[in-house]
C-alpha cells in the first residue's frame, strides 16, 4: 500500500512538470525573433506505476519530465541546404553577368563595338573612297581604327578587373569556409560536453544549424551524426555524438571537434592556364598539401559560381594524344642544358586554329598521362595532310622535381587545364582575341597587297604591343589561321610561340602600327602603282571584307556581326542566371516557410500553451493545498 504522503509526491511532480513547461514557453516567446531558433517543448511521460498488491492493481505515480527538446525536421534542413547551394551558385553568376552585359552594351549611351566598327568600316572607308589621297582623310581613318583598338583594350581591361574581383572573392569564400568550419567544430565540442552529462544542448544545436545554413550557400554540404559508442559497454548510451560535415562531393571538412583548413595559393607567372589569365589566380589546397579541385563537377554553391565565372572556357581546353617524346638543347644565360620535349596531336577544330588558341605564352603546367610537368615554350606544326601537332619543351628537370619524360607516355592523353562547361571570363577573352586576330590578319593582308598614294609598299595597320618596352610584333603573312596556310615545297610549316603568329595578338595588346599612327600617308589606298591617286579599289575591298563571310568569318558570321554573337552568349547566360536565381529564391522561401511552420515559434500557439500550462500548474498547486488540509486533519485531529 502506498504511503499517505504518496499523493503529495504526485502533486509535487506535477508542479515540476508544469513549471518546466511554463519556463519553456517563456523561452520560446523570448526567442520569437531570434534567427535560427527552434521551438522547444517538454517531453513528459507517466512515472512507473507503483505495485500496491491490491485488487485494483498498480497505483499511478505521477509524471516524469524527461527532457526539453527542440522541434526540428532534418528533412527540411537537408532540402533547404540543397536549394541554398544552387541559389548561391546562380546568385554569383547573376551578379557578374549583369556587369558583363554592361561591358558589351552598345545602346548609344556609350560608344560600343557597333558604333566604332561602323565609324571605321562605313563612315571612314566612304570618306577614304571619296578622297584617298587626302592626308586628313587617312588620318581620320587611322583615328577610327585606333578607337576600335581602344575599345578592345578597354574591354580586356574590364574583364581582367572582373577576373581579379572574382579571384579575390574566391579567397574570401575560402576564408569564410574556414571560419564557419572552426565555429562548427567548436560547437560540436560544446554540444558533446553538455550532452554527455544528460541534457540536450538545444541552443547550441540551433546555432550549429544556422552556421550550416550559411555554409550551404558557399559550398554544397553533406552532414551526418552518429552516436559515440563505449567500446567496453556497447549497450550503454554515452550521450555523445560524432558530427561530420563533408563538402564538394564528399571531402571531409569537419569531424567532431576537428576540422580541415583550406588554403589559397597564388599561381606563379609560369603556372598560367590561359594566355589571358591575370597573374596570381588562386588554387586551393587542404592544409595537408592535397589539392582541393576547384573544377570538381560535384562542387556547388557560390564557390562553384565564382570558379565558373573566373575559369569557364565553354569546355574548350587543350587536350590531345601524346605521339612522341624527345629532347632538345636549351641555352640559358650561357648555360647549356638538355630539356625533354613532347609532341601532342590535336583533332578538334578549335585547337587547329591558332587564332582561337588561348595557351599560355609564359609557360605553364601540362598533364602528361596523369603526371604533371612544367613547360617553357611550345611550337605548332600543321602537316600537308592537315594533321596538327603541338611540341612542348619542358622545363629543366630541377623545376620538375628531377622527373624526366619517358617513352611510356606515348599514346597517353595530355591536357592543360580542365574543361569547364560554362562561358566565363576566359571564354569571352578568347572570343575577343579570335576576332581581333582574324580581322587584323585579313585587313593587313589587303593593305600589304596595296601601295600608298606615292606608290610605296603597303604596311600593316593592326599589330600588337610587347608586354614590356616600346616594341611591336611583326606578323608575317599567312600564319596563325586555318586559311592562307603556307607550305614550303609541300613541307609542314612550324609556327613558334614567338613573333611569327597572330596568336601573340590579344584584345589587351591590340594596337595600331606606330609608323602609320605617326604618319597616315603610309596607309595603302590602292592596289597598283599605275593607278591614279584617286583610285578607290583597296578601300572598296576593305569594305567588302567586313560584310562578306567568305572574306572573313567569325563563328559563321561576318566581321560586322561580332557584337551580335557575343551579346547572344551574354544575354543567354544572364537570362539563365536571372531565371535560376529567382526560381531558387522562391524555393528557398517555400522550404523555409515549411521549416518554420514546424520549428518556428508561433505567438498565438505559445499564448494558448501559456494558459494551458498555467492551469496545469494551478491544479497541481490546488492538489498540494488539498493534501495539506488532509494531512492537517490526519495529524492534528485524528486520535492515535
Amino acid at each position: 500500500m502506498p504511503s499517505q504522503f504518496f499523493g503529495l509526491n504526485i502533486a509535487y511532480k506535477g508542479l515540476l512538470a508544469s513549471n518546466a513547461a511554463l519556463n519553456t514557453t517563456a523561452n520560446n516567446i523570448a526567442n520569437v525573433q531570434t534567427e535560427g531558433y527552434s521551438r522547444q517543448h517538454v517531453v513528459q511521460q507517466a512515472s512507473d506505476a507503483l505495485r500496491v498488491f491490491q485488487t485494483y492493481g498498480c497505483a499511478g505515480a505521477g509524471v516524469e519530465t524527461l527532457a526539453i527538446e527542440r522541434i526540428r525536421d532534418e528533412f527540411y534542413d537537408a532540402k533547404y541546404w540543397e536549394n541554398n547551394t544552387r541559389l548561391g551558385e546562380f546568385s554569383m553568376k547573376q551578379y557578374y553577368m549583369i556587369q558583363m552585359e554592361d561591358y558589351f552594351d552598345d545602346s548609344g549611351l556609350n560608344a560600343g563595338f557597333k558604333t566604332l566598327f561602323d565609324q571605321l568600316m562605313i563612315s571612314g572607308i566612304e570618306e577614304l573612297r571619296k578622297n584617298p589621297s587626302s592626308t586628313t582623310t587617312k588620318a581620320q581613318f587611322v583615328g577610327y581604327a585606333a578607337a576600335l583598338v581602344d575599345y578592345f583594350n578597354g574591354q580586356a581591361g574590364n574583364l581582367e578587373a572582373m577576373q581579379k574581383d572574382v579571384n579575390q572573392e574566391i579567397k574570401l569564400k575560402v576564408d569564410e569556409i574556414n571560419s564557419l568550419a572552426g565555429e562548427i567544430a567548436n560547437l560540436n565540442k560544446q554540444i558533446n560536453t553538455v550532452e554527455l552529462s544528460g541534457p540536450k544542448a538545444n541552443e547550441l544545436r540551433d546555432r550549429r544549424s544556422l552556421l550550416l545554413d550559411q555554409l550551404s550557400q558557399i559550398v554544397d554540404i553533406d552532414t551526418s551524426e552518429t552516436p559515440i559508442v563505449d567500446t567496453n559497454n556497447p549497450d550503454r548510451e554515452t550521450g555523445g555524438t560524432r558530427f561530420m560535415v563533408k563538402i564538394a562531393g564528399g571531402q571531409l571538412l569537419v569531424d567532431g571537434s576537428e576540422y580541415n583548413r583550406l588554403e589559397c595559393v597564388a599561381r606563379r607567372d609560369y603556372e598560367k592556364v590561359n594566355q589571358t589569365d591575370i597573374d596570381g589566380l588562386y588554387d586551393v589546397y587542404w592544409e595537408n598539401g592535397q589539392e582541393f579541385k576547384l573544377e570538381n563537377a560535384a562542387m556547388g554553391g557560390a564557390l562553384r559560381g565564382l570558379v565558373e565565372m573566373r575559369d569557364g572556357n565553354n569546355n574548350e581546353y587543350f587536350h590531345g594524344e601524346i605521339t612522341g617524346v624527345g629532347s632538345t638543347t636549351v641555352v640559358t644565360d650561357g648555360v647549356t642544358s638538355v630539356h625533354d620535349t613532347v609532341s601532342i596531336q590535336v583533332d578538334l577544330e578549335y585547337l587547329k586554329d591558332l587564332n582561337k588558341c588561348n595557351l599560355s605564352d609564359q609557360g605553364g603546367i601540362i598533364n602528361l598521362g596523369n603526371r604533371e610537368f612544367y613547360y617553357d615554350t611550345w611550337e605548332f606544326t600543321r602537316a600537308a595532310d592537315g594533321t596538327c601537332t603541338f611540341t612542348f619543351t619542358l622545363s629543366g628537370s630541377e623545376k620538375n622535381g628531377g622527373n624526366r619524360l619517358t617513352n611510356d607516355r606515348v599514346g597517353m592523353n595530355a591536357s592543360i587545364g580542365t574543361g569547364i562547361d560554362y562561358q566565363g571570363i576566359p571564354y569571352y577573352m578568347s572570343q575577343m582575341n579570335e576576332w581581333a586576330r582574324t580581322f587584323s590578319q585579313k585587313f593587313n593582308d589587303i593593305l600589304e597587297k596595296g601601295v600608298t598614294s606615292d606608290n610605296q609598299p603597303g604596311l600593316k595597320l593592326f599589330t600588337a604591343d610587347h608586354a614590356t618596352g616600346e616594341e611591336q610584333f611583326q606578323f608575317p603573312d599567312g600564319t596563325g589561321g586555318t586559311v592562307n596556310t603556307r607550305y614550303d615545297n609541300d613541307q609542314p610549316v612550324t609556327v613558334k610561340c614567338k613573333d611569327d603568329s597572330y596568336y601573340r595578338m590579344t584584345a589587351k595588346n591590340f594596337a595600331i602600327l606606330d609608323a602609320i599612327e605617326n604618319d597616315a600617308n603610309l596607309l595603302a589606298t590602292k592596289f597598283k602603282d599605275s593607278d591614279g591617286v584617286e583610285q578607290d579599289d583597296l578601300p572598296t575591298a576593305l569594305r567588302k571584307m567586313s560584310t562578306n563571310k567568305n572574306a572573313m568569318s567569325f563563328r559563321g558570321a561576318s566581321a560586322a556581326e561580332f557584337l551580335q554573337c557575343i551579346l547572344s552568349d551574354v544575354a543567354l547566360n544572364a537570362s539563365s542566371a536571372n531565371m535560376f536565381t529567382q526560381t531558387y529564391t522562391d524555393l528557398a522561401g517555400t522550404i523555409d516557410s515549411q521549416r518554420i511552420s514546424i520549428s518556428g515559434v508561433d505567438e498565438d500557439e505559445e499564448a494558448v500553451n501559456l494558459v494551458k500550462f498555467q492551469n496545469a500548474y494551478n491544479l497541481a498547486a490546488k492538489m498540494v493545498q488539498t493534501l495539506t488540509e488532509i494531512y492537517d486533519k490526519l495529524i492534528l485531529e485524528t486520535g492515535v
